[in-house]
């Protein structure tokens, strides 16, 4: 190497000052320059050891560079310095997905707006969705303007189940949801989950426009910034996944499987990824609730690629993947399921054993639990467990209920049914609930349970003022269930309070049917009401009661109709088709005709000759061997030979045997 020049070995040696080096830090930030800016920080603190204001760079700078590791390591290495890192490691563990130690570094911190934005973050990750809008309500008084902020609070208000709050949400925040203010926003993920809140109002027309404009938003920005149709298509891959699922709830069911299988199929053949992993598993989930139990053992290995083995024997564990609560579980219940279908009842219940303990506040392990008592035909088993924890969770115990009557129903346990039924406050005026408890009221022999049943229902939907009022079907149902009970008057005063109120002709016929048993002059008061049937004008009541009726006769009996003349040319009229050959058949030459015995099995034809049997004898064993009846019967007839053929001489013996083609030839001559 050249020797330097003094100057260049001059510069070398003079330190750069701490303020250019602070300078040159600003310039790599401001250019988004972050791996550049640490390694400038760690030259000043070079320079200068511990400086607060190099040391919370460098920890930027390495969050913003994606290398959340090395932000901790130098978080660690400042831990004797001053400097309170809380909400930077908080910020790193919910980048790490460690949620609950990212919560706990938060408590104590003073409410600021990126304190509260990152715990409403953590919150959602969480699932605690009420929790998580309380963080964002609070979050308001810093009045941010700010598009992700109104995003979050949307998705934030769907996940927790209260979709129908986002209008009045997204009006208090001055933001317009329908589709003509959306194209105008340009926002891609406002779309989207405007959408989302769509789908839980059950509005499916609506939420799929607005994921296709979300959709075409979406691909002009990435379009614009230089995404390959690949990167597009990865990015776009959620909006993809709920359209398919819009589909699957409008009954489109082959455009949705098709979406599902696309995705999957190219993962598992190791192609270019068009879904990310979160986004994969909604597929795959919902792919297998559509074919249900059909390929189940197919079902389950597609499932299974999205968990992965632990260090514990017989466990997986489910990926690291940005789902949801209710997604988790989703996919935790598809599992239980395949594997009670493919009677894998051993694995169900440790994975059964195992949610309990990661979902200690949820529902669905209960559930599925019970449904493994079943598929063990335990059913006294999965009562208990449901009847104990809808009494320690009344609150949260409606599915369970629900639950609990089904399988009582089906195990003839009428009685634990309905109790378990009425004990669901909220749907005992619903027609399936009322016909499922007089059902069983039935089973049980209460009949007037039942009918108490119908009296509550009936007395709900007069003092409600719903739209879709069910009154007249509950009383048209309770007076046809009265009547067959032998309650007549109840009956009579419910079908008169129908044709009162609804001037209904069935109602009005009823009630002359009820009359005629309890009070004969009501039934012939109402009776004049009805329209007389077309037809029975010209009919003698009086004489046609005197008449002893319809008699049965036996044997065929000749009826002679008069037909009209017009009939009669109709039927003459009937075109002639002419005969429908088969293929290549020409009727002028038909050739021989078929065996008329072709149908029959060739055993039982008439040209049928069986096969002639083998007479001969079958030597069986190896060769060489001589069964116990061969022997005995060659030694018999050499003893005959001997008695018979004494007289001739003895070099006879001497001679070769004939072989069988001469034996052939002589008994033919």
């Amino acid at each position: 190497m050249p020797p330097k020049s003094r100057a260049a070995a001059a510069a070398a040696a003079e330190p750069v000052s701490v303020e250019d080096l602070f300078t040159s830090l600003h310039r790599h930030i401001q250019a988004s320059e972050f791996k550049q800016a640490a390694k400038v920080a760690d030259q000043v603190l070079k320079a200068a050891p511990g400086d607060e204001d190099a040391v919370r760079c460098k920890v930027v700078a390495h969050i913003k560079a994606d290398e959340i590791d090395k932000a901790l390591a130098a978080m660690r290495a400042a831990e004797r310095l001053p400097i309170d890192f809380s909400f930077y490691k908080a910020y790193c563990h919910y980048r790490q997905n460690k949620l609950q130690e990212a919560l706990d570094l938060l408590k104590g911190q003073e409410e600021t707006a990126a304190v509260l934005q990152l715990e409403s973050q953590i919150l959602y990750r969480l699932g605690r969705m009420n929790d998580c809008i309380n963080s964002y309500e609070r979050l308001q008084k810093f009045k941010i303007d700010s598009m992700d902020l109104k995003i979050n609070i949307i998705a934030a208000l769907v996940a927790a189940g209260r979709a129908s709050e986002v209008q009045t949400a997204m009006k208090a925040q001055k933001v317009d949801l329908t589709t003509r203010a959306l194209r105008d926003t340009r926002s891609f993920e406002l779309a989207y989950n405007s959408a989302c809140s769509l789908i839980e109002d059950k509005k499916y027309s609506e939420a799929k426009e607005q994921l296709d404009l979300a959709k075409r938003i979406g691909k002009e920005e990435l379009m614009v910034e230089d995404y390959g149709e690949d990167d597009i298509e990865y990015e776009l891959a959620p909006v993809s996944a709920q359209l398919a699922y819009v589909q699957q709830l409008q009954g489109q069911s082959q455009d949705a499987m098709q979406t599902y299988v696309s995705m999957i199929n190219k993962k598992a053949a190791d192609l270019s990824p068009v879904a990310d992993p979160s986004s994969l598993a909604v597929a795959t989930t919902n792919l297998i609730s559509l074919k249900g139990t059909k390929d189940a053992a197919d079902s389950l290995k597609k499932l299974d690629r999205l968990f992965e083995k632990s260090t514990a024997p017989n466990h997986l564990q489910l990926v690291d993947l940005k789902l949801s609560q209710r997604q988790k579980e989703a996919l935790y219940s598809a599992r239980v399921l395949l594997l009670l279908h493919t009677n894998k009842t051993d694995q169900a219940h440790e994975l059964v054993s195992e949610l309990l303990g990661m979902f200690r506040d949820s529902v669905f392990p209960v559930l599925l639990q019970a449904a493994v008592h079943v598929k063990e035909k335990k059913v006294q088993k999965a009562e208990e467990v449901l009847s104990q924890y809808a009494e320690k969770h009344p609150e949260n115990s409606k599915g369970v209920l629900l639950a609990l009557a089904q399988i009582a129903a089906n195990a003839n346990h009428f009685q634990l049914a309905a109790d378990s039924l009425s004990k669901i406050p909220d749907i005992q005026h619903m027609p399936a609930t009322v016909a499922t408890l007089v059902a069983l009221k039935e089973r049980l022999g209460d009949s007037n349970a039942a009918a108490s049943v119908l009296d509550s229902a009936i007395q709900w939907w007069k003092n409600s003022m719903t739209g879709d009022n069910k009154l007249d079907l509950f009383m048209r149902e309770a007076a046809e269930f009265k009547l067959s009970h032998g309650r007549d008057e109840e009956a009579c005063l419910l079908y008169e309070e129908l044709v009162k109120s609804h001037g209904s002709i069935e109602a009005l016929a009823g009630l002359v049917v009820t009359s005629a048993r309890t009070n004969l002059e009501k039934a012939e008061q109402y009776e004049k009401k009805l329209k007389p049937l077309p037809g029975l004008k010209g009919v003698n009541v009086e004489s046609l009661e005197k008449t002893s009726g319809a008699r049965h006769v036996e044997g065929p009996q000749d009826m002679k109709v008069d037909v009209p003349e017009e009939v009669k040319k109709q039927k003459a009229k009937k075109r002639k088709r002419k005969p429908r050959y088969p293929k290549g058949f020409d009727p002028a030459n038909p050739g021989p005709p078929p065996d008329p015995e072709r149908w029959l099995p060739r055993r039982e034809r008439s040209s049928y000759r069986p096969k002639r049997k083998d007479k001969r004898a079958q030597v069986r064993g190896s060769q060489g061997a001589v069964t116990r009846e061969t022997a005995a019967a060659s030694g018999s007839s050499k003893g005959s030979q001997n008695t018979s053929s004494s007289k001739t001489p003895a070099a006879n013996t001497d001679q070769p045997k004939a072989s069988n083609k001469s034996r052939k030839k002589k008994s033919r001559s």
